[in-house]
């Protein structure tokens, strides 16, 4: 899952992804917090992203085995990948 989030100097992209087999990643949005979590195949969460709703410009869903499109320009987009 690919969060694009607004900042004081732009946007900045954050990726949370399924380390492992069997894991996914669900999205929920209430009360003004996005939340993207990767849970596993018990439904037990691993790691937790909370986001304002308000500064959340994109939710970008990517098939199992397809990697993020890298920008066109990077020095515009800051990637950075959440690991707990």
């Amino acid at each position: 899952m690919e969060i694009v989030v607004a900042a004081d100097d732009g946007t900045k992209t954050y990726d949370v992804i399924a380390t492992r087999a069997g894991r996914r990643v669900e999205t929920t949005w209430g009360r003004g917090i996005v939340e993207v979590v990767e849970v596993t195949r018990s439904g037990e969460p691993v790691r937790t992203a909370r986001f304002m709703a308000s500064r959340v410009i994109a939710l970008v869903e990517h098939p199992a085995g397809e990697l993020p499109r890298t920008s066109a320009a990077p020095v515009a987009r800051q990637q950075q990948e959440l690991h707990y």
